[in-house]
């Protein structure tokens, strides 16, 4: 059980992170030209944009749900470690002029979940109980 201080802590890490992920699904979903062109870079499009507006939705859900928080920060921590992957490898910091922002957005989701997985590493799925 977490203490009320690190359960306010950790529903404020779930909201933002839960909050980058489906703010970015518009984008995603309605084929926008900063979505398309990211895709398209990577080799992707379209399935690779839909596809990933599907996980990073269902992250979303399950963070926001107290019986699975655990999988949903796996879940976000996977997807977002693909994006800044592809941020450091083919898209670079910067793009489409935005100054950098989708990458601090994917660091900023991937340090929040990693922090909501910490807390709760006890609840996650077979080796929970281990840890």
């Amino acid at each position: 059980m977490l203490s009320k201080g690190l359960k306010t802590i950790s529903w404020i890490l779930r909201i933002v992170a839960a909050v980058i992920l489906l703010q970015t699904l518009f984008f995603k979903f309605t084929g926008a030209p900063e979505s398309v062109y990211i895709f398209s870079t990577l080799g992707m499009e379209p399935w690779g944009r839909i596809g990933s507006g599907v996980v990073e939705l269902v992250a979303s859900i399950l963070l926001l749900m107290p019986r699975t928080v655990a999988v949903g920060a796996i879940i976000a921590l996977g997807t977002m470690a693909g994006a800044i992957g592809a941020h450091l490898t083919k898209l670079g910091i910067e793009v489409m002029g935005d100054g950098g922002t989708l990458f601090i957005l994917a660091l900023v989701t991937f340090a929040s979940c990693a922090v909501v997985l910490f807390l709760h590493r006890r609840e996650i799925p077979v080796i929970g109980g281990k840890l």
